[in-house]
């Protein structure tokens, strides 16, 4: 399963630099850039909950399986746009929207899945896994989409919809310890299920807000690096492509970090503590005009942000059990992937008014705030 989703995230990767720098270079606009990102996240927002009943009721690999034959034949059909030269910046848009409905469906079964393949004691570590081997990808991914698109844009998505194969075979491959039983109950009382065991788990709703926030405030910074790249440190796609292997190989040493750990008392107060030196590193970040200083404050934004990242994703999961786990982690993932088309939207309609360094600067403040509150004032996950 590892191998399968890392060889898939690879391609995922080739496809976001491919297509970041494509939308802006036909564009010449920021605001396309987090109007892609919107679209390609809002249907997590929207139909993520009903992804969670479904993935509580079915079975997930089912599920998982027709997201990812999806997605497949989204990058299929963006390749052959761009290699007959018929691409619009409105195609680019419709597609993302049609993968992130895909995503809606397939996140919650995967994230649903996976503890069904481990141990409860092992769930950090394996969490942590998955991080690294995302992040793995985040830095092969960039590289190779980097390498393609000198080609090519269309050789990166060609590529990412051959990448799919290999998750589609695991998943036939792979033996799942837990099936839902099937359910002919209401849609909406079974969602009504998941928020009320939520509100019951303490600190769990403090957890879904603080995932909400932090990806709402975090994201951007890997959103708008091809503004940074072009315009700020006036370089191209090499450099833009440089620091997102620099996040990459932070987030692999931040992921290496929680799985090292594992599940120890803290985890909580570490998460905040990293939320605070992100929220620092993204107004170093936003300031500096060295590829050099950028590409350090990207190592250590990524490793910040994966380790907070991570160590949230295995808390709620920590406390939700089984029979609730497709519901829980949809709400989740509403939250999680829901903060980020709204902090796209708005930093890239801000962008254009303000600059990017001022925007930018303004969100690093403002996620340093986010940590203090919950690290002084709302207490409840500083103690998790």
């Amino acid at each position: 399963m590892w191998i399968g989703a890392c060889t898939s995230t690879v391609g995922t990767w080739m496809q976001t630099v491919a297509q970041s720098w494509l939308v802006y270079e036909l564009s010449k606009n920021p605001f396309y850039l987090g109007l892609d990102g919107f679209l390609g996240q809002i249907p997590i927002v929207l139909f993520s909950l009903i992804g969670g009943v479904i993935a509580d009721r079915s079975d997930r690999r089912t599920v998982l399986l027709g997201s990812q034959y999806v997605q497949m034949i989204c990058a299929f059909t963006l390749a052959t746009l761009a290699f007959t030269h018929v691409v619009h910046v409105w195609h680019i848009l419709c597609l993302s929207f049609v993968v992130g409905t895909a995503q809606s469906f397939g996140g919650p079964a995967y994230s649903a899945l996976i503890p069904s393949l481990v141990p409860k004691e092992d769930l950090p570590n394996a969490i942590a896994l998955n991080s690294i081997q995302f992040n793995l990808a985040r830095i092969i991914g960039p590289v190779l989409g980097g390498l393609a698109l000198k080609i090519g844009a269309d050789w990166c998505f060609g590529l990412n919809g051959v990448s799919f194969i290999a998750v589609i075979i695991t998943l036939y491959i792979i033996k799942v310890g837990f099936i839902p039983q099937k359910s002919s109950g209401a849609i909406l009382a079974s969602m009504k299920e998941g928020i009320s065991f939520i509100r019951a788990q303490e600190g769990m709703g403090g957890l879904i807000v603080l995932s909400f926030m932090m990806t709402m405030l975090g994201i951007p910074l890997i959103t708008f690096l091809p503004v940074f790249a072009k315009e700020v440190l006036h370089g191209d796609s090499n450099t833009f492509a440089q620091l997102l292997v620099t996040s990459g190989l932070g987030s692999i040493s931040g992921a290496l970090m929680v799985a090292g750990l594992g599940k120890t008392k803290g985890q909580g107060f570490r998460a905040l503590l990293m939320l605070i030196l992100l929220g620092v590193v993204t107004v170093i970040f936003a300031r500096s005009t060295s590829v050099v200083l950028s590409s350090i404050m990207m190592f250590f934004g990524g490793a910040a942000m994966i380790t907070v990242f991570a160590t949230i994703s295995s808390l709620v999961q920590a406390i939700t059990e089984d029979g609730m786990r497709g519901r829980v982690m949809s709400v989740y993932n509403v939250a999680f992937r829901g903060g980020m088309p709204i902090g796209m939207l708005i930093v890239g309609r801000l962008i254009p008014i303000y600059t990017a360094p001022a925007t930018m600067s303004v969100v690093g403040c403002l996620t340093v705030l986010l940590g203090l509150y919950f690290l002084l004032v709302q207490r409840r996950i500083a103690q998790l």
